[in-house]
C-alpha cells in the first residue's frame, strides 16, 4: 500500500453514471464460468432481501460474470456475506476477465489479510495486506479502482492495495468465492472511467 491511495467514495459510486445490478431480478446475460450462482433471499440484503448467492462447496474457484463490458479503467463496488465455509469463506471482485485471465481483489472470513491476485493458467499473488478477519455472517464492502495498470482496493472503505501491473488491459467484471465459501454478493456497481 502506498500512501498516496485515498478514501473510496461510495457516495460518489453509487451516484455516477454506471450500472447497479439488481439481483431480485433473474440473471439474465450473466456467464456462470464454475459454481453454483441462484438468487436467494438473505437477511440484510438491499433489494426485497433477495441476493445472489454461490452454492458449490466443491470446487476450486467459483466465478461468474456479469453483462457488459469488456472495460479497461472502471470503479466496482459490491457487498459480500460470507456465510460459511470451513476451507475457505470468502467473497472477491473479478476485473478485466478475458478467456479465463482476470485479476481478482478478495477478503476471506476465514484469514486476516486481503489479497491481490491474477489468474492466467494459475493463480499468482499480486500483492496482500494485513486486515482484522471480516467476520462471518456479516455484510462487507469490497471495492476495487482501475486505472491503467493502477489497480486499488478498499475492504469496508479502508484502502488496503495501491498496485501497478499491466498484465492484462481489458475485460469483463465478476464475481468469485473459492472451495466450500458459501457466499451472499449485493449491490454490484460497475462504472466506466472513460472506456
Amino acid at each position: 500500500m502506498t500512501a498516496s491511495i485515498s478514501a473510496f467514495d461510495g457516495s460518489a459510486l453509487s451516484a455516477a453514471a454506471g450500472n447497479q445490478f439488481d439481483f431480485s431480478k433473474p440473471l439474465e446475460g450473466w456467464e456462470s464460468i464454475s459454481g453454483q450462482w441462484t438468487i436467494q433471499g438473505v437477511p440484510g440484503a438491499s433489494r426485497n432481501g433477495m441476493a445472489l448467492v454461490q452454492g458449490a462447496t466443491d470446487n476450486e474457484y467459483n466465478v461468474i460474470v456479469a453483462p457488459g463490458g469488456p472495460y479497461r479503467d472502471v470503479r466496482v463496488s459490491v457487498r459480500f456475506r460470507p456465510i460459511s465455509g470451513r476451507e475457505d469463506a470468502s467473497g472477491g471482485i473479478v476485473f478485466r476477465f478475458s478467456e479465463g485471465r482476470y485479476y481478482l481483489v478478495r477478503a476471506n472470513a476465514l484469514e486476516d489479510n486481503f489479497r491481490l491476485y491474477y489468474f492466467d493458467r494459475g493463480r499468482r499473488m499480486l500483492s496482500t495486506t494485513s486486515i482484522k478477519t471480516p467476520a462471518l455472517g456479516q455484510w462487507h464492502q469490497l471495492q476495487i479502482m482501475v486505472q491503467g495498470d493502477r489497480i486499488q482496493g478498499w475492504l469496508n472503505e479502508q484502502a488496503l492495495i495501491d498496485e501497478r501491473d499491466a498484465r492484462f488491459a481489458s475485460g469483463r467484471i465478476g464475481l468469485w468465492t473459492k472451495a466450500d465459501s458459501i457466499t451472499a454478493f449485493d449491490e454490484l456497481t460497475v462504472v466506466p472511467m472513460g472506456n
